[in-house]
């Protein structure tokens, strides 16, 4: 395969616009059915969504590709009846938080449709940015919902549109106050955009297949940007910063796993040279995961820091263990942390792929301590950044179980009673 040089855009648009064969991978399989030998026979778990990916996928395959996909797509539907007719399955830990959670999500979701502007932004520190309608927009999509139909369809349209209108000439999602810079709430309305891709009218899925190839040139040209030993490989605030953070990393990572994963033309190069930069900034002695270097804001960051290894290779290995373990033994010191709902996003879906006790002791813990905390309207408030961020937050957090984000998909041949 032809590697691009990240000065470049990524791909061209009718690239983007079909989703290749590789969506229906092994992992990707598993946001369409979740076919794993447990201990009481095979279970199946099929999404609607994931569906709808297939069949749209299906639509727009080229003719080269057509026969394979066939074959992919036939299997995967095969199971549809008999899994739809299912309740969904639910993960055993979360078993006993179901009737708590998914009530609360849903009051969650009602509140941030309520408060969206027509415009698709949110009052409140960042919502006319492009990463707080981004983060509520994955929000909707960690339920369940679509952009075609159900309750919250316009509610996401609007969340995708005024990311759209955002973007700039750069290839930048740039829009009010985005904080320090724009790279952190660019990274996010990528990832969201990609997550999105497949799911959308052909109007839209026109347009995002048309913003995303300039979001992701940025992103790829930002990481080259020349820089040190200690940052090489990361992203900072601005596009052409010359040093990096893991904060703003993890973002920009994830927004191009799962571009590639949704058949986008990164060079494995880039994915590499981020995985290498976390390595650099994980505390050799226990695992933990540092800001700027390896010793700053490891309560918060480590979560981050073992969510990207997982996604990118590197589960089992002896790096993901200790910091699994670090975590294990430090989780609860989120509370009450300047980013305690950064935190604790990114500890439940770091805990949710390593499994068994460690996702245990960690999902007990946030159902028990963060149900009680919601607001009668159905929101929660942020230290960091107020009530619509905390919630969609705290949203993406609760939801890690029922598994619709694609790119947090977890790899159900692994042992976790081993853990």
């Amino acid at each position: 395969m032809k590697t691009l040089d990240p000065k470049t855009e990524v791909g061209s648009r009718d690239r983007m616009l079909k989703p290749r064969i590789t969506r229906i991978s092994r992992i990707r399989m598993g946001s369409i059915c979740n076919l794993s030998n447990a201990a009481n026979g095979e279970r199946i778990h099929t999404t609607k969504s994931a569906l709808i990916r297939v069949i749209r996928g299906f639509l727009t395959a080229t003719a080269d590709r057509t026969a394979e996909f066939v074959f992919n797509a036939t299997i995967a539907l095969a199971f549809a009846p008999a899994a739809l007719a299912q309740a969904p399955a639910i993960d055993p830990v979360f078993a006993e938080w179901h009737a708590k959670a998914d009530p609360a999500v849903e009051n969650a979701l009602a509140y941030l449709q309520r408060i969206q502007r027509a415009d698709g932004s949110f009052e409140g520190p960042y919502g006319d940015s492009a990463g707080v309608p981004a983060l509520v927009g994955m929000a909707f999509l960690s339920k369940g919902h679509l952009p075609t139909e159900g309750p919250y369809t316009v509610a996401l349209n609007r969340c995708i549109d005024f990311i759209l209108a955002s973007q700039k000439p750069t290839g930048v999602f740039e829009n009010g106050s985005a904080g320090n810079g724009p790279m952190y709430a660019h990274n996010i309305a990528t990832l969201f955009l990609s997550e999105a891709s497949g799911m959308v009218d052909p109007q839209r899925q026109s347009s995002i297949s048309a913003a995303l190839p300039k979001a992701l040139g940025l992103i790829l040209r930002a990481q080259a940007v020349a820089k040190d030993e200690n940052s090489r490989g990361g992203w900072r605030y601005q596009p052409g910063s010359r040093d990096s953070d893991t904060s703003c990393s993890g973002w920009a990572l994830m927004a191009l796993r799962s571009a590639k994963l949704n058949g986008a033309a990164i060079p494995d190069a880039a994915i590499r040279a981020a995985v290498e930069y976390l390595h650099r900034h994980q505390q050799e002695k226990d695992g933990s995961f540092g800001y700027t270097g390896r010793d700053d804001h490891a309560q918060t960051l480590t979560g981050m820091g073992l969510l990207c290894l997982e996604l990118c290779g590197e589960h089992g290995s002896d790096r993901t263990k200790r910091a699994a373990d670090w975590l294990l033994r430090h989780f609860r010191e989120i509370s009450n942390n300047q980013f305690e709902f950064y935190g604790n996003y990114y500890n439940a879906q770091a805990m949710f792929q390593i499994g068994g006790r460690h996702w245990q002791e960690y999902a007990n813990w946030m159902y028990a301590t963060y149900l009680p905390k919601q607001a009668a309207d159905g929101s929660w408030d942020s230290h960091e950044a107020g009530r619509t961020y905390g919630t969609a937050m705290m949203v993406l957090a609760f939801t890690v179980p029922w598994r619709q984000l694609p790119i947090y998909q977890r790899d159900e041949t692994v042992d976790e009673d081993a853990r």
